[in-house]
C-alpha cells in the first residue's frame, strides 16, 4: 500500500511563501507516476493546483496559481514539492498531494481528482491579510 505524506503547511501572511512537501513511500509508485497537488477550502470543491510527471518532468498549473507556484521533484527522496510564493488569502485551504498509479503522462487529466488513486492526509495553509 503506497502512502503519501504532506508537510509544510501553516499560517502565513499575504505575499509570503511556503513550501509543501509530499513524500511517496514506494519508489515504484513514485517513479512511474503523475503526482498532483489539490486544495479544498471549506464549502468548496477540491480543485487541482498543479501536477508533475515524475518520469518526464512536465509540469502543469491552474491559472489561479500560474506564476506564483512551482512544482518540482526530487527523485532521490521520492518527494514532490510545491513552492508557493506571493500567497493570497484566497489560497487558504487544505492542500493534498495525490498519486495516480502507473502512468507516465498526466497532461490530459492532472486536474481531475477522480483520476487519482492514492491521497495524503492533507496539510493546512492559512493566509492572512
Amino acid at each position: 500500500q503506497v502512502q503519501l505524506v504532506e508537510s509544510g503547511g501553516g499560517p502565513v501572511q499575504a505575499d509570503g511563501s511556503r513550501r509543501l512537501s509530499c513524500v511517496v513511500s514506494s519508489y515504484g509508485y513514485y517513479s512511474n507516476n503523475c503526482i498532483g497537488w489539490f486544495r479544498q477550502a471549506p464549502g468548496k470543491e477540491r480543485e487541482g493546483v498543479s501536477g508533475i510527471e515524475i518520469s518526464y518532468g512536465s509540469t502543469y498549473y491552474a491559472d489561479s496559481v500560474k506564476g506564483r507556484f512551482t512544482i518540482s521533484r526530487d527523485k532521490d527522496k521520492n518527494t514532490v514539492y510545491l513552492q508557493m510564493n506571493s500567497l493570497k488569502p484566497e489560497d487558504t485551504a487544505m492542500y493534498y498531494c495525490a498519486a495516480v498509479g502507473s502512468r507516465h503522462t498526466c497532461g490530459d487529466m492532472w486536474w481531475r481528482p477522480e483520476a487519482y488513486t492514492y491521497w495524503g492526509q492533507g496539510t493546512q495553509v492559512t493566509v492572512s491579510s
